[in-house]
C-alpha cells in the first residue's frame, strides 16, 4: 500500500553532538509521508486550524519533547480545527466524502473511551493539521451539523477548548450540585481564570444560572468576557499575585503578593456577598493556587483540565477535608461528550465569537512564535491550511 505526501510543517527531534537537546523546535515547511487509511480510518483535508496551547508546549519542548516521548524523529502537531473528509476506509459509517467535520483529538484512549494520549500531541503515528492532508480514525472526526449557523472559524475554534471545557464543567458542577437539593443549595458563584477553555466553561456556568466571573488582564478580552454577559475582573488590581516559595520567603517580594493576596480575597468576599466560590475553574497552575483555595467556599470545587505554569501543586490535605473541598481533575472528552457538546453548541449557541484575523499557511510560524511571546490577545488563534 502506498504512502501518502503532503506539505507539512514539521518539528524534527532535538539533538546536539548525539545528545538530546531541550532547544526550542523550528517549524520547517517540507514534504512529508504517511501510510495510506486503513478500513476504520478517513482520509481528510484541514481547512481551518486553532492554535493551541500544547502546540506551543511541542515547539518549546516543554515539559516534554514529543519527538522523544513518541520515539519519532519527526511529528506535525496540531490537534484542534475542522477538516473536510476526501476519501473513507471500507468500515466507515459515520462520515461521508465531502462532509465537513471537527477534528476529537483523543489519540489513544482506554477501554471505557477515556483519552490516554493526545492526536497531533503525543500519540504516536498521528499527523495533526499543521499538514495539507492528514488521517483519522472515524472515531476522531465529528460531523459538523448540516445547515450550522456558525462558521468553520467558529467550530475549528471549538474543537478542542470547548469540548474540553463541555467534559470538566459537566463533572465540577455534577460535583457541585451533588451535595445539595434544589431547595438549600446556596447561590452558586463560578469564577474563572484561564484562556479559551475557562472562558467556555464560564460560559456553560452562566447558561446553568450560576453568578459568574473572569479574570484577565487583557483589554480586548475584558470586553469579550463582558459581552459573554460574564463579569470582568480585571487582574492588574493585583498583578503580583504570582506566588512561588522561594521568591517568597524575602523582602520586598512577600509583602508584595501578601498585599496582592488579600486585595484578590477582598474582591471575591465582595463579588460573593461574603460567600466564597462555589467553583474556581483553575486553567493557571501554581501562580494562582494558594489564592484560589483561599478563595473557595465551603463546600467549593476547583477543576481543571489543564495548566499554564507550574505542574507540581501542594496543599494540606487537612484543611481541604474540613473545609469540604473537591479537587476535579479531566483530561479532555470521551467521544460521546464530544457529541453532546456539539449538540448542545448548535442548540443553545454555546459558540467562541467569530475570528477577524486568520493566519495564512505561511504565516503560521510567526503565530507560533506570538502565541509564546503572550503578543495575542485573542483566545483563539486562527489558521488556514486549505481553501474553505
Amino acid at each position: 500500500m502506498s504512502n501518502i505526501t503532503t506539505e507539512a510543517w514539521v518539528i524534527h527531534r532535538g539533538v546536539t553532538n548525539g545528545s538530546p537537546t531541550v532547544k526550542p523546535a523550528e517549524l520547517r515547511k517540507e514534504q512529508y509521508s504517511f501510510p495510506s487509511i486503513t478500513e476504520n480510518e478517513v482520509l481528510a483535508e484541514p481547512i481551518y486550524g486553532c492554535w493551541e496551547g500544547n502546540m506551543t508546549h511541542a515547539v518549546e519542548r516543554s515539559p516534554i519533547d514529543i519527538c522523544e516521548q513518541r520515539n519519532e524523529e519527526k511529528v506535525v502537531i496540531g490537534n484542534a480545527g475542522v477538516v473536510r473528509i476526501l476519501k473513507t476506509g471500507s468500515a466507515v459509517k459515520g462520515v461521508k466524502t465531502g462532509q465537513y467535520c471537527l477534528v476529537f483529538c483523543n489519540g489513544v484512549w482506554d477501554d471505557l473511551g477515556y483519552p490516554k494520549k493526545i492526536f497531533g500531541y503525543d500519540a504516536r503515528n498521528t499527523v495533526g493539521v499543521l499538514a495539507r492532508r492528514m488521517k483519522l480514525h472515524e472515531r476522531q472526526v465529528i460531523p459538523i451539523p448540516k445547515q450550522t449557523k456558525y462558521s468553520l472559524k467558529q467550530w475549528a475554534a471549538f474543537s478542542l477548548r470547548y469540548i474540553t471545557a463541555w467534559a470538566n464543567w459537566k463533572l465540577a458542577y455534577g460535583c457541585y450540585t451533588l451535595q445539595f437539593s434544589e431547595r438549600d443549595r446556596p447561590p452558586t458563584f463560578v469564577w474563572a481564570w484561564g484562556g479559551g477553555v475557562a472562558l467556555a466553561e464560564a460560559q456553560l456556568a452562566k447558561l446553568a444560572g450560576c453568578e459568574v466571573a473572569m479574570i484577565s488582564s487583557n483589554d480586548e478580552r475584558l470586553r469579550l468576557i463582558r459581552k459573554s454577559g460574564i463579569k470582568g475582573i480585571d487582574r492588574r488590581q493585583f498583578s503580583e499575585l504570582d506566588f512561588n516559595q522561594e521568591r517568597c520567603r524575602c523582602e520586598p517580594q512577600k509583602t508584595a503578593y501578601q498585599t496582592a493576596e488579600d486585595k484578590f480575597l477582598s474582591l471575591v468576599k465582595e463579588h460573593t456577598q461574603g460567600h466564597g466560590v462555589s467553583i474556581f475553574i483553575d486553567f493557571i497552575g501554581l501562580p494562582v493556587y494558594r489564592a484560589t483555595l483561599k478563595a473557595l467556599a465551603r463546600p467549593g470545587i476547583i477543576t481543571t483540565a489543564g495548566w499554564k505554569l507550574g505542574m507540581n501543586l501542594s496543599c494540606l490535605r487537612a484543611i481541604e477535608c474540613m473545609n469540604w473541598h473537591t479537587h476535579v481533575h479531566t483530561h479532555y472528552a470521551r467521544y460521546p461528550e464530544g457529541l453532546e457538546a456539539v449538540c448542545f453548541a448548535e442548540e443553545h449557541g454555546w459558540m467562541p465569537p467569530a475570528s477577524e484575523e486568520v493566519f495564512a499557511w505561511d504565516e503560521i510560524p510567526a503565530l507560533a512564535r506570538k502565541h509564546a511571546d503572550g503578543a495575542l490577545s485573542t483566545y483563539f488563534p486562527i489558521f488556514q491550511i486549505n481553501p474553505a
